[in-house]
């Protein structure tokens, strides 16, 4: 099942705000979710990326996260990655992606 491109920012425990996604990140939605991503980082400093839902990432995607943690290390934000699991873990592990970034195998204790 294909699960139609979505996201929403919600306030999390703790100080962190959740960007979640739904879906794909992919050459058609990466523009999107690299706006909403950068307003969600540039206006808070603790963001966690909510990939519980995220059922594929492409290279287009991947440009979308290292871009996000170049802007919140540029302004001294947190910004982690939380619940990438199948497919989409897969990539950021196969990419050498993972090691760039602070993951969490899931939301525990940040919603």
């Amino acid at each position: 099942m294909i699960r139609e491109f979505a996201q929403k920012q919600y306030e999390g425990s703790n100080g962190w705000i959740v960007w979640a996604v739904v879906g794909r990140i992919d050459s058609v939605t990466a523009d999107a979710a690299l706006a909403f991503g950068k307003d969600v980082v540039g206006n808070n400093a603790k963001t966690v990326l909510d990939m519980t839902e995220l059922d594929y990432i492409s290279s287009a995607g991947l440009r979308v996260l290292l871009i996000i943690q170049k802007q919140a290390a540029k302004e001294g934000k947190e910004f982690i990655i939380a619940g990438a699991s199948g497919m989409v873990s897969s990539v950021l592990e196969d990419s050498g992606l993972s090691t760039l970034f602070t993951m969490r195998d899931s939301m525990d204790g940040l919603k």
